[in-house]
């Protein structure tokens, strides 16, 4: 019987005891995933040295041990407080292949997976190195924060899975490398506040493939888009910085698609809702972004029915959609969920009122929504093909459209194309909802770059 040899990780421990801890914590993690610990250099496959940095002659041992470990070795992970301080190993030692700072075991076990994967055996593993997913091969989703610091007063989100928690960057990068690496064509990043991202940590530094970034939405999306797949941003609050991710699809590294959630467009609601109130601001940065990216993609949700809504705040919802004019929108009417703050406020919305507002405000989307997607009638659009029908049509997407909430694209002599990859079509025709192509000849030219 063949078995699979463990890999072997060398390492050194250096530092107070604070710093032993964290040694003892990511050697607890490395032997979990089926790593050996290596008595020597010799017999490593890689070397983890932890440093200390307090005094000069810590400093000065951590950086002996770096040097030693590479003369003996050559594959070296750098971690602990040297490595927070700037340059400092990197300048005696360019050749490590990661630096991260104290405390910080998920980047290491990032860095390890990056240099030295752990093999995966089928028939010892009960899992694939992707982990169980639901949704099919060709895309998923790709969580990198939980909770949310907003209070909302419609909202018990906080309540539930409390403060916003980012997970380490270079986490969250593993795991898409591993996803792409398992076939997805389709990364789908989603948050409670996808745009706060990295703010309880103050955008601290984290390392991927020995690379230093900012954990910021920004820095996350500019790494992904170097993955060779689709990324479509979900749940982003229009902070300022937001601004910085439209150049990125214009550029092709980004899906040209944002999930804005705005909720209402009366002033005196938003502060009733505890959200943002300026309504010509955001109008105007919607304009803004469909300058500079003209192939954006905007989706909102809005809530009808809100207590204290008046005919005159619903007007000017209404107002707001007709002069936004974005492509997908959804509605719900406002429901009183239990624990909410704005349960308690005046004026309560009789329920007729609310189904009637709704059915008005999507009647005028839709009108909205057939007027956009009669304009892409001619075009030629790269689709992914999540299935093919039992006439034979296949059932695809364009970058306007993420899957179970937006519309798709009806091909309807795509019969042949494989599910979960990417085709060339062209639109001949459209509805409310959704469009209807045609294949054209030749392979899709570099599908990220749209």
């Amino acid at each position: 019987m063949n078995y699979v040899s463990e890999p072997q990780i060398g390492f050194v421990s250096l530092g107070c005891p604070k710093a032993l801890v964290d040694s003892e914590q990511i050697l607890t993690r490395l032997r979990a995933e089926g790593y050996s610990i290596a008595p020597s250099y010799e017999t490593a496959d890689l070397v983890v040295v932890n440093t200390c940095g307090f005094i000069d002659a810590a400093v000065a041992e951590s950086l002996d041990a770096i040097g030693e470990a590479l003369a003996a070795n050559g594959k070296v992970i750098v971690t602990g407080c040297l490595g927070a301080k700037g340059n400092t190993v990197r300048d005696l030692h360019p050749s490590v292949l990661a630096v991260t700072g104290p405390h910080a075991c998920e980047e290491v076990l990032t860095a390890v997976h990056a240099h030295l994967p752990r093999p995966h055996d089928p028939f010892l593993d009960l899992l694939p190195p992707q982990g169980v997913k639901l949704t099919p091969r060709h895309y998923a989703y790709l969580k990198i924060s939980e909770g949310c610091n907003h209070r909302c007063t419609f909202c018990i989100i906080p309540h539930l899975r409390g403060n916003l928690v980012s997970r380490p960057i270079g986490e969250v990068l593993r795991e898409a490398e591993i996803l792409v690496q398992a076939g997805v064509r389709e990364l789908l990043v989603i948050s409670q506040d996808t745009s706060a991202y990295g703010v309880d940590v103050r955008y601290r530094t984290g390392f991927w493939n020995g690379r230093p970034l900012k954990t910021r939405l920004t820095a996350l999306a500019t790494a992904l888009g170097e993955l060779g797949v689709w990324v479509r941003l979900h749940y982003v609050y229009p902070y300022p910085h937001v601004d910085d991710l439209i150049p990125l699809m214009a550029e092709g590294k980004l899906v040209p698609y944002l999930d804005v959630p705005l909720q209402h467009a009366s002033p005196r609601i938003l502060q009733a809702m505890k959200r943002p109130a300026n309504t010509d601001n955001a109008l105007a940065r919607i304009c803004h972004w469909r300058e500079l990216c003209p192939d954006l993609t905007l989706r909102s949700t809005f809530i009808v029915g809100f207590p204290g809504e008046t005919e005159a705040d619903f007007a000017q919802l209404l107002e707001f959609l007709a002069a936004a004019e974005l492509d997908r929108v959804g509605c719900f009417t406002y429901s009183p969920v239990a624990g909410a703050p704005a349960n308690a406020l005046a004026d309560p919305v009789p329920e007729a009122v609310k189904q009637e507002r709704q059915a008005r405000l999507m009647e005028l989307q839709a009108t909205i929504s057939a007027k956009r997607l009669q304009g892409k009638i001619g075009r030629t659009l790269i689709v992914l093909v999540d299935g093919v029908d039992e006439t034979g049509t296949a059932i695809a997407r364009s970058t306007a459209d993420a899957p179970e909430i937006d519309g798709v694209v009806y091909v309807e002599n795509g019969g042949a194309l494989p599910v979960g990859e990417f085709a060339q079509v062209q639109i001949v025709g459209a509805d409310e909802h959704d469009l209807v192509a045609e294949t054209v000849g030749g392979n899709p030219p570099c599908i990220a770059r749209h």
